[in-house]
């Protein structure tokens, strides 16, 4: 099973963390079923972009976006080439190391 390496996030997982998956498991049913509460606004129906990560490593090994994401991705705070919807991002074999950014669309309107 692929190993996702998260790194540290001062609310989700200020120590980091590493959590093993099985492929075809999307990166925020893999976090959420492992006690990281990545944000998922829509109840991960691609609706939104509170579960944006960035894949610092693995991205190639992910299913390829499709162009509702890549559109969502638009509106993603601190978005990067790399950034993905973990609900949309599935795993297959290899390991992958993920960034959960700082905030999301949602502190942003709530003036964090």
């Amino acid at each position: 099973m692929p190993i996702i390496k998260i790194l540290p996030h001062p609310e989700y997982c200020p120590d980091g963390a590493e959590l093993k998956a099985a492929p075809g498991t999307s990166i925020c049913e893999a976090l959420l079923e492992n006690g990281i509460a990545i944000e998922h606004a829509c109840d991960m129906s691609c609706a939104c972009t509170t579960c944006h990560v960035i894949v610092r490593e693995g991205l190639g090994s992910l299913n390829a976006a499709e162009e509702t994401e890549e559109d969502l991705l638009d509106r993603a705070w601190g978005l990067e080439p790399n950034s993905r919807l973990s609900c949309q991002a599935y795993l297959a074999q290899q390991d992958l190391t993920v960034q959960i950014p700082k905030y999301s669309i949602n502190h942003a309107k709530e003036n964090h």
